[in-house]
């Protein structure tokens, strides 16, 4: 038997080498393959541990892992809230790997495999539908440049492909920590390496599709500079100018539309008069279709708007923001509800800024309709989270069948197509800025299966979340313990693991549920479940008796 101390400081070592490995999982840029291998530690050292050991294991490699984006957190929030987030993100950690443990560790089934992966996707489910940044930097955008892998998107969303990340590492681990004794082992390993395979192969012929439309041919300029309520009418009128100059020459070189970025300035509503009809100028002088991101305040309330001007200068349409930055929340920006869709060339374009492209549920809501362009308007914090959120757009694209035009300041311009593939890209820069002539095939917007029934599958994974938590607490059996006695105690532990692991039901986890349910209640009529401070046998095989001297 290992010594304590030794074993103490094997997971002590164990847990910073897994948080070491999960800063570069969790970073807003991860290393896209270790993303598929780096839960499988926390994992193999989590079936193996106690609970208790599993729960500061877990808690000290999160605390590790998540605490790589405390300088970008710091950027965008105060200190208390930065904590604030490492610690819950940590805690979901510890929640997902110890509930993972409970399950797989009393059942040891071949559907145990499912475990790890269903509660990932139901938390990051849960995350996007009521947290008001979504499901932000979520592991599934960590695959953003891997495109055959990235295709499962356009049927079953960030779920499905989040599904097929953590399904890996838990079927991985579970080979590891129990190999040819796991109950029919042999179906949880082969439907892992089935679904990963079927899905490489699904996005492989997918992209296999040709392009078919009108070529359109896209300009982006971006600068990062930007201009504030108090700024100087010489500083102002600088940046104006360079973007008029940018406009005219991506016009000259052919571009038909042109996209700047978000809050190119932000302005009270008499200005923003004087911009509108400056923009207006510009765009039927250089007939091309413009957009551009300005906000406006008036005193009261602030509003981050983008416009879109036609080549005969019309204002075509405007969209408010829905979605706001941590600072735009600090600064009271009001938010938008409506959506904006325009002809452009026979083709509908949808108008969407920065962070509205985070919510799947208004990317889908462009799909619904018919957006066959979505063009971007951006502004990143700092170049720290540049890729991260123009790959989160690109994803958008993907799931709902249309292309993507993103300008942004702090950050890239990016073009991509509806399969996700990168067709022009540059980091954007301070005055002069930076420029992107990109051409599109633009095609009708592809039909997808997420445009049609949308995130069914995470909310599947939430209902499938619910059985394994209540799988994994349900009551253990056990007769009272009265007289402290080791040889009853081994007798009660050994009824105990025939109860719990009878093979019959432990391989259907509703038959598994019934049963337990069902055991609990003939077992509290009898008076026969375990109280408080009795005796118990715990999942992992130790025991404990409080009530003994």
């Amino acid at each position: 038997m290992i010594p304590v101390h030794r074993r103490l400081l094997f997971h002590f070592v164990a847990a910073i080498a897994s948080g070491i490995l999960l800063r570069f999982v969790v970073d807003l840029h991860p290393i896209w393959w270790l993303v598929w291998l780096a839960p499988v530690p926390l994992l193999l050292m989590a079936f193996r541990s106690s609970a208790q050991e599993t729960r500061w294991i877990v808690a000290l490699a999160a605390v590790i892992g998540t605490s790589s984006n405390f300088h970008y957190l710091r950027l965008v929030m105060p200190l208390p809230a930065v904590i604030g987030v490492i610690a819950a993100q940590s805690l979901l950690w510890v929640f997902l790997i110890t509930a993972t443990r409970r399950v797989v560790v009393r059942y040891q089934a071949w559907w145990t495999v499912f475990v790890y992966p269903v509660l990932c996707v139901a938390a990051d489910t849960l995350m996007a539908a009521l947290l008001p940044d979504g499901n932000w930097a979520s592991l599934a955008y960590s695959q953003a440049d891997i495109l055959p892998i990235l295709q499962i998107t356009s049927w079953l969303g960030t779920a499905g492909l989040l599904f097929l990340i953590t399904l890996v590492p838990s079927a991985l681990a579970l080979a590891i920590a129990y190999g040819r004794t796991l109950r029919r082992g042999w179906i949880a390993y082969g439907l892992a390496a089935l679904l990963l395979a079927g899905s490489i192969l699904y996005g492989l012929v997918r992209l296999q599709n040709p392009a078919n439309g009108v070529e359109t041919t896209f300009g982006l300029a971006s600068i990062d500079d930007a201009i504030g309520l108090k700024a100087s009418p010489a500083y102002a009128s600088n940046i104006l100018q360079e973007y008029d100059r940018q406009v005219a020459s991506l016009a000259a070189q052919g571009a038909q539309v042109i996209v700047l970025p978000e809050k190119v300035a932000l302005l009270t509503p008499p200005k923003a008069l004087q911009w509108r009809q400056h923009l207006s100028a510009l765009a039927l002088q250089n007939h091309v279709w413009l957009e551009i991101g300005v906000g406006i305040f008036d005193g009261n309330s602030r509003e981050n708007w983008a416009w879109l001007f036609t080549p005969e200068g019309t204002l075509a349409s405007s969209y408010q923001k829905h979605h706001m930055a941590p600072p735009e929340r600090r600064d009271r920006f009001s938010s938008g509800t409506d959506y904006s869709v325009s002809t452009v060339g026979g083709h509908s374009y949808g108008l969407a800024i920065c962070k509205d492209m985070h919510f799947a549920a208004l990317g889908r809501a462009y799909g619904e309709r018919h957006a066959a362009v979505m063009l971007v308007p951006a502004w990143d914090f700092d170049y720290l989270d540049g890729w991260m959120e123009a790959r989160t757009t690109v994803v958008r694209g993907i799931e709902n069948g249309y292309a993507v035009v993103r300008s942004s300041r702090e950050g890239f311009l990016t073009v991509s197509d509806a399969y996700g593939r990168i067709l022009a890209e540059r980091p954007s820069s301070a005055m002069p800025g930076s420029s992107l002539l990109a051409r599109v095939i633009v095609e009708d917007p592809l039909p997808t299966l997420y445009t049609r029934t949308g995130n069914f599958f995470g909310w599947l994974c939430v209902i499938a979340a619910a059985i394994f938590l209540l799988l994994g607490q349900a009551s253990v059996p056990v007769q009272p313990d009265n007289s402290c006695e080791p040889r009853h105690l081994h007798v009660e532990k050994h009824k105990i693991r025939l109860a719990l692991f009878d093979q019959s039901n432990s391989l259907n986890p509703i038959l598994a549920l019934r049963d337990n349910l069902n055991l609990r209640k003939s077992l509290q009529q009898k008076g026969k479940l375990v109280p408080r401070g009795s005796f118990v046998v715990h999942d992992d095989g130790t025991d404990g008796h409080s009530n003994c001297p």
